[in-house]
């Protein structure tokens, strides 16, 4: 079963939330670092912005090498 953490933030005047330290260690960001944000109904998934570009292109990139009929 996958490692649930839960942590909570208050929303501050200028609108910004601060990420408390347990989050940041969890996604591995750390100042001026970015993340991504994914809204999917009532839910926001936050995640470190280099890891979703990565699953981005591998999700692209799916199949490729066997379109083109090479083995290893």
């Amino acid at each position: 079963m996958d490692d649930v953490l839960v942590d909570s933030a208050t929303m501050m005047a200028k609108e910004q939330i601060t990420l408390l330290k347990d989050i940041r260690d969890a996604l591995g960001v750390q100042a001026g670092d970015r993340v991504t944000l994914i809204r999917k109904d009532d839910q926001v998934i936050m995640m470190n912005s280099t890891v979703y570009a990565m699953i981005m292109l591998q999700t692209a990139m799916a199949g490729e090498v066997e379109k083109t009929g090479l083995k290893s």
